[in-house]
């Protein structure tokens, strides 16, 4: 590109977007990249400020901001994501379902780390709904050196850095457990919760069993549950330690096996979750569930619904951000609670 006056552009291709600006009337481009300038276009470009611009001329080994754009773009975006027009040399990414938004962010480091390269995301593991805005990506200079190109997309690698799943599990059974709700001496007041928060993922859960604290009674439970052939299966009540809380060994011999029990995570420390080997999910829910507005149910339930077995690290990772600060007026998923996993 070369630097020339206004008033001798006529002729010439503007190498980037014009923004002008207008309080509160506009703020977008008023001349796009690839356009030729007219004279008509002199007396528009000195009252927006310009009194020289930067005209096209291709050099070797050199990208213009919107070509090293889309190339970043090939970097970032899985079968579920849309692509935004460049505007200003930026391209943004959305989301095309509802689903789990992931990063790796190991290799999106190593792409930020090339200098004039930036590529911003929502965090890793966000639930995120169709037309979400996932990410945004540019170069930074006007025109950048091709080899910083090459050198992200060998830090990238092969597979897209960002991935979108859409939501797969559909059909929940609920055993709520506890003698006083099977007796009748109290109402069940966390099943109505649960169902809920599947509905916000497209889970229902029609399957609902009463039993009282009895370790064979949970077990027949889960196995009726299980024999309806549903996608997910959720136990609550009687995940303390109290001598009547049978729940988790309940779920364990139900011929689970069990990722976890327990999670650096408040509320929800008492949290389990456990796999059966036809990979259909089981998770024991502590009874902050039913009255905390965000728990580590939440945290959870987005991969669940998608289909991502998760891992004993994946809880692990849950301590570094995983404290509710108990907000009076909370703003969940939009705060700080788990964005650290």
């Amino acid at each position: 590109m070369r630097k020339i006056r206004v008033e001798d552009a006529v002729g010439t291709i503007l190498c980037h977007d014009l923004t002008r600006i207008v309080k509160g009337e506009m703020k977008g481009a008023q001349f796009r990249k690839g356009y030729r300038i007219q004279s008509a276009d002199i007396p528009m470009l000195l009252s927006m400020g310009k009194e020289h611009l930067y005209v096209w001329e291709v050099q070797p080994g050199m990208l213009h901001e919107n070509d090293a754009a889309e190339r970043l773009v090939s970097l970032c975006r899985n079968e579920h994501m849309l692509e935004t027009e460049i505007r200003e040399g930026k391209i943004e990414l959305s989301a095309a379902c509802d689903g789990l938004f992931q990063v790796d962010i190991e290799r999106l480091d190593a792409v930020n780390a090339i200098d004039e390269i930036m590529i911003a995301t929502r965090h890793h593991n966000s639930p995120v709904q169709t037309g979400d805005k996932l990410t945004g990506m540019r170069v930074i200079p006007l025109i950048i050196d091709e080899n910083k190109l090459m050198q992200a997309e060998k830090a990238a690698g092969t597979a897209p850095i960002l991935s979108l799943t859409p939501y797969k599990l559909k059909r929940a059974g609920i055993v709520t457990t506890g003698s006083e709700v099977a007796k009748g001496l109290i109402k069940d007041t966390f099943t109505p919760v649960i169902r809920q928060k599947l509905a916000c993922y497209g889970i229902e859960a029609p399957l609902h069993i009463i039993v009282d604290d009895q370790k064979d009674h949970i077990v027949e439970a889960i196995q009726r549950i299980r024999a309806e052939k549903v996608d997910l299966v959720l136990c609550t009540g009687g995940m303390s330690v109290d001598p009547d809380d049978n729940t988790p060994a309940a779920i364990r011999d139900s011929g689970a096996e069990i990722v976890t029990y327990g999670a650096p995570v408040l509320p929800g420390a008492m949290f389990l979750l456990g796999y059966f080997a036809d990979g259909v999910p089981i998770a024991g829910l502590p009874g902050c569930v039913m009255y905390a507005k965000a728990t580590i149910f939440d945290l959870a339930l987005p991969r669940i619904a998608a289909g991502i077995r998760m891992s004993k690290m994946d809880f692990i990772r849950m301590g570094n951000g995983g404290l509710c600060l108990a907000c009076p007026d909370c703003h969940y998923p939009i705060c700080p609670f788990g964005k650290g996993s």
